[in-house]
Formats: structure tokens, C-alpha cells, sequence
């Protein structure tokens, strides 16, 4: 059977108007404001306001998706929740949850996925291949919605390379037969070495929900071996960046010196310029900073292009790089040829 191509139809944002500014996360962590500004990247940060859950900014960024590509809900065959699984209340199924925000649609059915900041290019990895399996599937809505900002404790040092976590919401609509922003190869990475060393220690099974937990702090992000994360997890995340980036180029039929546009996430100032650098491409021409916004995990590719495409960086014809990681750990990287294809 021949594949069916997939492009990506529309896309949504919706970004809350609270934030945290470099000043307010310097005088909660002790961190000096320009180390934040210039090393961090971070002069400010989304947060949420008071109706700004989890899978309600994906509601809101799915129909901004769906009005740009003029459709409704029910043109939906499938919603794929790729957002994270910190959200309105525990033991939900948000994709199931977000078919109820938008109106309760018949014709979809939804389910979740999961890995953390790669879990939207695995969302699209996966709506790629069903469409492949049912050729009766034509549009699929991913969505994810992000706010692990609530998840930080400014005063736990141990978690520090996480105070950029922010929040916002996302969405994509794939179309089947499609050679509009043609979604090519979706690659992965993951080691199981890292598995352990980033978590909310208070919850689970292994240590229930308690009030000592809570008082604790427990029930935030933490790192229980900082040094040893980073001594062993720095350079190697790196290279897997440039692996896995490689690995769906080559897959896609491109090299690195094709790559018009880079969609990268939030991270450290030098770390984000290294992964620019290595595969060749301008860190600040050729993809776009999130300073103004910090890390919204698995959002941050489709906010990228959403800026990409604003401010002129991605054009007609364009080959277009999705690049993520994420605790775990796992690295994902995703190529679109963008515009219309002849």
C-alpha cells in the first residue's frame, strides 16, 4: 500500500497574559537578574491565570486551529491528546476531556499519549501512521495543553534548570492526502538511564500523597543527584540532539545544510546555541528564542513555527526542523516541508 502524504493543515496557539519576570523569579530564587536574562534566557515566563487549565488551553489553541482551517469538530476522526498529563484532575483521559470542550463531537474519539517535551511530535508520529493504517481517516486534531509552571519550587536549588517552566496551549490539525507543509520523517530517541532522575517524589505508589509530603515540598519537581544528572546527561544530550535531528533527515531524504528553519526549545542560552550552531543554521535568523516566554515543554515547536511563520522566518518551499527533549529522557525531531508542493 502505498503511504498517504500528511501536511499540516492549521495550527493554534493560546498564550496566558500572566507572567513571571526575570525581577520576580530573581527575588524568589536569589539567582541575580542579568545571570537569568543572560545565561537562563529568560526575561520572562507565561503563567496561568485562574481559568487557564491544562487541557482548556489546548480547548483553546484546538479552536483557533479549526477556524483557521475553516472546519468545525465534527470534521474530526480522531483527537489525540499530546499535552501533559499534570492537569485538571488526576486519572482523566484528556483527549476524551478535550472532545467534551469543544462540544462533545460524535464522529472522533480520543485517546492520550505520553513522553514528556516529545509527546507532540510522538502525537503526530502516531496520527501519521493510523492514517496509514484506515484510509477512511482524514483530519486528526493533536492538542496539547501545558502548565507545568505550578510544578516548580523557586527555592529548591536542585531543579533550577527547570525554573523556565511555563504555560500556554497548542494544536495542529493533520490532513490526510496532503501536500500542504508536508509532514515527513518523525523520529525518536530515549535512554532509560535518565529515568529516575528528574520527578515529583510525593504521588505515586512509591510514596503516597501526605501531609508531611506536602509540607516537605514533595510535591514539586526535584533531582535527587543534580551533579551527577548533569556531569552524565550534558554532553550526551547534545549529541543526541544532532542524532536525532540526523536520523529523520535522512529519513526524509535531507541533510543538515538543507534545513531552512530550526523549531527548537527553550533551553539554557548556550545550549540553544549549540544546537543551532552544530547543524548549521543561524540560532537567531533561522529559528526563534523564547526568552519572553520560557519552556512550554512539548509546545514549544508549534509556537515556534507560529512565530517562524509571523516574523518571515519560514517560507514557501522552506525544509522545516521540529527539535525536542525532554526528562526521561528523550530526544524527537520531525522534518516539514513547508508551503505548497507542486
Amino acid at each position: 500500500m502505498k503511504n498517504r502524504p500528511i501536511g499540516l493543515e492549521s495550527w493554534g496557539i493560546y498564550l496566558p497574559d500572566k507572567r513571571h519576570t526575570s525581577k520576580f523569579i530573581s527575588e524568589e530564587t536569589g539567582i541575580p537578574k542579568d545571570i537569568l536574562e543572560d545565561k537562563f534566557g529568560l526575561t520572562s515566563k507565561t503563567v496561568p491565570g485562574p481559568e487557564d487549565h491544562t487541557v482548556a488551553m489546548g480547548a483553546k489553541a484546538s479552536f483557533q486551529a479549526l477556524e483557521r482551517a475553516n472546519i468545525s469538530p465534527e470534521d474530526l476522526d480522531l483527537i489525540i491528546w499530546a499535552g501533559e498529563v499534570y492537569s485538571e484532575r488526576p486519572m482523566q483521559i484528556n483527549g476524551i476531556k478535550l472532545q467534551k470542550y469543544l462540544g462533545s463531537p460524535k464522529k472522533p474519539w480520543a485517546f492520550d499519549v505520553n513522553q514528556r517535551c516529545g509527546t507532540f511530535l510522538v502525537g503526530m508520529l502516531m496520527a501519521k501512521s493510523l492514517i496509514q493504517i484506515y484510509p477512511e481517516m482524514d483530519r486528526i486534531l493533536v492538542a496539547s495543553g501545558y502548565r507545568n509552571s505550578d510544578l516548580i519550587n523557586y527555592q529548591n536549588e536542585n531543579s533550577r534548570f527547570m525554573y523556565s517552566l511555563a504555560a500556554s496551549g497548542v494544536a495542529a490539525v493533520l490532513k490526510a492526502d496532503s501536500r500542504v507543509n508536508e509532514i515527513l520523517d518523525i523520529s525518536a530517541i530515549t535512554d532509560g538511564r535518565f529515568a529516575d532522575d528528574v520527578y515529583v517524589p510525593a504521588g505515586g505508589t512509591v510514596e503516597p500523597i501526605s501531609c508531611k509530603a506536602i509540607e516537605e515540598g514533595k510535591i514539586y519537581l526535584d533531582v535527587p543527584d543534580p551533579e551527577g544528572l548533569k556531569q552524565r546527561l550534558d554532553a550526551f544530550s547534545m549529541k543526541s540532539f544532532e542524532r536525532v535531528i540526523d536520523q529523520a533527515l535522512t529519513r526524509s531524504g535531507y541533510k543538515r545544510e538543507d534545513i531552512d528553519y530550526l523549531a527548537l526549545l527553550h533551553m539554557k542560552r548556550s545550549a540553544f546555541e549549540y544546537v543551532c550552531n552544530a547543524v548549521g543554521i543561524n540560532p537567531y535568523e533561522q529559528s526563534t528564542y523564547f526568552n519572553r516566554l520560557g519552556h512550554n515543554g512539548q509546545n514549544d515547536g508549534i509556537l515556534s513555527i507560529e512565530f517562524g511563520v509571523q516574523q518571515g522566518k519560514i517560507k514557501n518551499g522552506d525544509l522545516v526542523v521540529i527539535a525536542a527533549a525532554g526528562i526521561g529522557w528523550a530526544w524527537n525531531a520531525g522534518v516539514i516541508k513547508w508551503g505548497t508542493q507542486k
